[in-house]
């Protein structure tokens, strides 16, 4: 029971269902530009434009088409022609693609689309495939590098301060073989934090005589495999499967030179005589091995994230060791739920998961704090490791 206001009171009386809508892991957000030629009157640097959008024909009737870069349009049209079915295209006011390169600790440019990416939670998915065309180089001792890295990173943490999206990543334009190779080792040491949020995937696709950035498509193919198993779908590896509207890969590659690209967690694109062009591989960025494949990644969040919304109500609760009780259940009823569908290890519901919520976790400070803290420990299918949740509810 806890007070709204004198004289007014809400009592619980039964636990939070557990069959609330789910969350979804397949709304994908394409961050695009607008550049300055195209800026709406009076708009300044740093302002954006957000268009929901439900399938191809939505971009084509939309007012604001004309405003984006041409290859945020291509991605959405990949998207959805790959099985996406839902997806948010912002624009971002830039006055010249420098600024996606300079290095700024405020990120000044990117603040205003950063707060509503927060606030849009249903996000599942981010790419931005027109980062993938600014340039690169390699230093004299070898050292590549890539001018989109700074952006790159922003979007590694905001995926990781949310914990419940994660961003394809296009090899860039002009890298190729080792220095792709060396590219991507480097990369994932600096960001190792970050690393399991993002996966690389290389080389760019073709429609005939047109080449792109295969975001987009990958993107969809994301959505396609966990559309087609939901509400789970996310236990499935988003890879051996087709791209759609595509006709080859950029770059050909024999399966025998597979081994090195994918041993350095690059997923690749490749021709199957059989079956057309294939995601061949699904690994993270990340080193740490409960972090290695994407749906592993995914799982995690998806939960985590599920937990949170299913326990949200907590934050209007007085602390109890009763309602310590409740959030158990709830929580444990979520996540047989989950074992269920398959996305837990364990012979049976609970045999391979923990959850604790308690005054061991519960101190007096933390009741102070109008909180409630629970532990989850999990195991996704495709790991031996073990992870834990901290799932921290109210102010």
């Amino acid at each position: 029971m806890s007070t709204l206001r004198p004289g007014i009171t809400l009592q619980h009386t039964r636990e939070k269902a557990a069959d609330d809508t789910l969350v979804r892991s397949d709304i994908t957000g394409v961050i695009g530009v607008i550049p300055k030629a195209r800026w709406p009157p009076g708009a300044r640097t740093g302002d954006f434009i957000e268009v929901p959008l439900t399938n191809t024909q939505d971009l084509v009737e939309s007012p604001m088409r004309d405003l984006f870069d041409p290859v945020s349009l291509q991605a959405v049209d990949k998207f959805f022609r790959n099985g996406g079915a839902k997806c948010h295209l912002f624009g971002l006011c830039i006055k010249s693609p420098k600024q996606l390169i300079s290095r700024d600790p405020f990120r000044a440019l990117f603040f205003s689309l950063m707060d509503r990416l927060r606030g849009q939670e249903d996000l599942g998915l981010l790419i931005m495939p027109v980062l993938a065309y600014l340039p690169t180089r390699v230093e004299p001792d070898g050292t590549v590098v890539v001018a989109a890295e700074a952006t790159l990173e922003l979007l590694l943490d905001h995926c990781r301060e949310m914990n419940n999206r994660f961003v394809i990543i296009d090899a860039p334009k002009d890298l190729h073989e080792h220095e792709l190779l060396s590219w991507v080792k480097d990369f994932r040491k600096r960001y190792a934090e970050q690393a399991c949020y993002g996966a690389v995937y290389y080389p760019w696709l073709m429609n005939g005589d047109n080449t792109f950035p295969p975001s987009g498509a990958v993107a969809g193919v994301y959505a396609r495999v966990e559309r087609e198993a939901a509400p789970f779908g996310v236990r499935n590896p988003p890879a051996n499967e087709v791209v759609r509207a595509v006709t080859h890969p950029s770059v050909p590659l024999r399966w025998t030179e597979t081994e090195n690209f994918l041993g350095a967690h690059i997923n690749l694109l490749i021709t199957s005589p059989a079956r057309g062009v294939l995601v061949w591989g699904a690994r993270t960025l990340s080193s740490k091995p409960q972090w290695r494949h994407i749906n592993s990644r995914r799982i995690v969040s998806l939960l985590a994230e599920q937990l949170r919304r299913d326990n949200e109500w907590v934050i209007f609760e007085n602390q109890r060791p009763q309602l310590w009780d409740i959030v158990r259940r709830t929580v444990s009823g979520r996540l047989a739920q989950a074992w269920s569908a398959g996305l837990l290890t364990g012979d049976r519901a609970g045999s391979d998961y923990l959850v604790q919520c308690d005054k061991e976790l519960n101190t007096p400070e933390v009741v102070d704090a109008g909180q409630v803290h629970v532990r989850v420990q999990v195991r996704p299918i495709t790991t031996t490791e073990y992870v834990v949740v901290d799932l921290r509810l109210g102010d």
